[in-house]
């Protein structure tokens, strides 16, 4: 665009200060370009209005056809400075055609069948169509085919009902709101238990999207619901971290694990589970370490698991534990660091045996601990690396096995 051409003010969105292509008016009365204000609402969850500070007590934005006919038509009488004419928007799907097309879809299986397809597709046109979905009750239309679990029921030649229903409830990106109230239904569903079925039993990709539904759903869950979850959450947790059907599911299934494991029996649940051996198989494998975030919680989970006797007795009960961990020391970051020393320091703590303390200097534990000491890391880690060598200080210390520079390190 010619600089010397003047943009009149009111074109312009207060957000992102350029001209609207889709101008809106929200309840305060100011218009926005949609695509500002709903970044500004949804992606920041902000409840205000920019300009006037105000809040927006109705989320529901009213087109400005007016400015964007007159900013059609500046554009048009400029377009010899080069600019550019903007295509009229496309409008957001209607609140009342998705309820009349759920309402529809309860008549027979072709209904539903055309109400998925349909409902995929109003997805893919935009965000705002997401946001009025959730508002018609889309994801608990869903949620009710994923819950009755209609397996034998054919959408297209390659999948269920239930495999749509549950892909397109993933990809709806659903707010906190409603992933509670899936949660906490009224007419008996349990989305959880639901879930937990098809990653026992569906195919790969709706194993996939029930692990992530399922990471979405518990990060937004009561303590009192994290605390009652069944031995089977765990169980099948566990297993999708074995079968690693994509690295999206296995990084999702470790984030259930970090922020379940830490209430109620879930720690023991979890072990009973295998979850202690499947960390250390996760922190075995090369290709698993090539991302950090996956070995850094993986090392939490271990972390957390070993804060239970359970826990540590099955820690010592795999071979290759301890030369793993300490491995992992200095190797990946300082959150997989603090909390392969804080395994170390509950192992050391709660379970040493000559045995044990033999095998942690043979395994290069000690040294690695000293080297902990000399390098730059955390404080606490430090802390925690002293502590435990301090504990063994009279085994350790005059150990012919412990190298003379690290002798000189030792902490008095």
């Amino acid at each position: 665009m010619d600089e010397e051409i003047e943009i009149p003010p009111f074109f312009l969105c207060p957000i992102s200060l350029e001209i609207m292509k889709d101008p809106v008016i929200v309840s305060t009365g100011i218009t926005y370009d949609r695509d500002s204000i709903e970044k500004w609402l949804f992606s920041g969850k902000k409840n205000s209005c920019p300009v006037t500070k105000q809040d927006i007590t109705d989320a529901d934005l009213t087109p400005n056809h007016t400015l964007r006919r007159l900013i059609q038509s500046w554009c048009t009488l400029n377009a010899s400075y080069g600019v550019e004419r903007f295509p009229t928007p496309r409008p957001p799907v209607c609140k009342s055609e998705i309820e009349k097309l759920i309402k529809d879809s309860a008549s027979s299986h072709q209904n539903q069948v055309k109400c998925l397809k349909r409902l995929r597709q109003i997805v893919s046109e935009n965000k705002t169509n997401k946001r009025c979905l959730e508002a018609a009750g889309v994801p608990e239309f869903l949620a009710t085919i994923v819950s009755n679990n209609e397996s034998e029921n054919v959408f297209d030649s390659s999948m269920s009902l239930t495999d749509e229903a549950l892909s397109l409830l993933y990809h709806l990106e659903t707010s906190e709101t409603v992933l509670k109230n899936l949660l906490n239904n009224k007419k008996g569903r349990d989305i959880v238990s639901s879930l937990i079925k098809i990653m026992q039993r569906g195919m790969y990709e709706s194993r996939a999207y029930a692990t992530l539904l399922l990471k979405n759903i518990l990060e937004v869950a009561e303590p009192m619901h994290i605390m009652n979850l069944k031995p089977s959450v765990f169980t099948e947790v566990v297993q999708i971290l074995d079968d690693r059907i994509s690295n999206k599911a296995t990084k999702a299934a470790l984030h259930i694990l970090v922020n379940v494991c830490p209430w109620g029996r879930n720690r023991h649940k979890a072990v009973e589970a295998g979850a202690i051996s499947m960390m250390i198989e996760l922190l075995m494998d090369e290709s698993f370490s090539s991302d950090r975030r996956g070995p850094e919680m993986a090392m939490v989970v271990l972390d957390l698991l070993c804060q239970c006797a359970e826990g540590r007795a099955e820690f010592l009960n795999h071979g290759a534990a301890i030369a793993v961990v300490c491995k992992k020391i200095l190797r990946i970051s300082q959150t997989a660091s603090d909390r392969a020393v804080r395994v170390l320091l509950s192992v050391g703590r709660f379970c040493a045996t000559p045995s044990l303390l033999h095998e942690m200097l043979q395994l290069g534990v000690v040294s690695k601990l000293c080297l902990v000491l000399q390098v730059n890391c955390g404080s606490k880690t430090k802390e925690k690396a002293k502590e435990l060598l301090k504990l063994h200080a009279r085994v350790w210390k005059e150990s012919p096995c412990l190298p003379r520079n690290m002798i000189l390190a030792y902490p008095s």
